[in-house]
């Protein structure tokens, strides 16, 4: 029941996952509102459908804990309990993204040597892909959350962007280690001991690909996804306005249609489908407010995939690696 347009789109992107994947779903909200929009699919009968009946759904502009309280059946708490009761192997929500990492936390609880889970993000650049965390878990980090952030962030660029070594960087305001606040420089000489550890990186850099896996604090990367976002909506409406302003101009975009789709997709989350948060004892996936039916599906293959390829053991043991730098 979460996201702008649930649970329409919801409902839509989940079943092409299942029909494409093999999956079984298992919707939690009001039975009525789930089996309307099920019968809209034309043929749903043939796709594995479960669902958990509650009226209760916390609102995007609720306060997560206050509402999660209120609410003891609330549609994001059922779906984190079947998770962690094994009647489901992944979490998928749109919805209000405090509550989903709330209840995703009491329900599956953190690995262990995770103090923190981090919210992680994959963001385009000159060279492919990149990790970027956290985005919005944290807003206050200590050096050491930072450190397993890293950890957790290399594990994540293996299994998601096949990097076979994936090069790390520290978001700060320059490159010396000497730049940046207390928390950077404290993290900068933890994170030292990290295999291929390529120390500061500045905002500038972000997008270059120098970096497989940036590490900030989720306030930071919380405004640094949100401005990439805005610019790149930007960027589109002005690039859209001057390409329609002549008949010659409106000529050249027709002949570049094919390579204006392609930088679209390149920066479109909607390819990406969501943010695994990172640190549970399970996976879960929180996807954007304004997620598509196509962002759902792909949020789904993206769960489908962490659960085959054993994702949760494998971030366990990158955290382990690191305990040993941690104060």
């Amino acid at each position: 029941m979460g996201g702008d347009h649930a649970p329409a789109v919801i409902v839509d992107g989940a079943v092409a996952a299942a029909r494409h994947l093999r999956l079984r779903l298992l919707f939690v909200g009001p039975s009525d509102a789930i089996a309307r929009e099920l019968s809209r699919q034309r043929d749903a009968s043939s796709v594995d459908v479960d669902i958990v009946d509650t009226p209760e759904a916390v609102g995007m502009d609720e306060a997560p804990a206050a509402a999660l309280r209120r609410k003891p059946r609330a549609s994001i708490r059922l779906a984190a309990e079947a998770v962690a009761e094994g009647r489901a192997d992944a979490l998928f929500s749109a919805g209000n993204t405090g509550a989903t990492m709330m209840a995703a936390h009491a329900a599956l609880r953190l690995l262990p040597g995770v103090d923190r889970p981090a919210l992680a993000t994959t963001i385009p650049t000159r060279r492919g892909s990149a990790v970027l965390l956290d985005v919005g878990a944290n807003v206050e980090c200590r050096p050491q959350h930072l450190l397993q952030f890293a950890a957790m962030g290399a594990v994540y660029a293996t299994v998601a962007l096949q990097a076979s070594a994936p090069q790390i960087g520290l978001l700060s305001i320059g490159e010396e280690e000497t730049k940046g606040n207390d928390l950077t420089r404290e993290a900068h000489r933890l994170m030292k001991g990290l295999p291929n550890f390529l120390g500061n990186i500045e905002a500038r850099d972000v997008y270059s690909g120098a970096a497989d896996v940036i590490v900030c604090d989720g306030f930071t990367g919380n405004v640094v996804l949100k401005i990439s976002e805005g610019l790149v909506e930007t960027v589109e409406e002005l690039l859209g306005e001057e390409l329609q302003r002549t008949f010659a101009t409106r000529m050249g975009y027709l002949l570049s249609l094919r390579a204006f789709r392609r930088f679209r997709r390149r920066v479109d989350y909607s390819e990406y489908g969501g943010a695994p948060l990172l640190g549970v004892n399970g996976v879960c996936i929180v996807g954007h407010g304004r997620s598509s039916a196509k962002a759902v599906r792909n949020a789904l293959a993206m769960a489908s995939r962490f659960v085959e390829e054993d994702f949760v053991p494998r971030l366990e043991r990158g955290i382990a690696a690191v305990a040993v730098q941690q104060p």
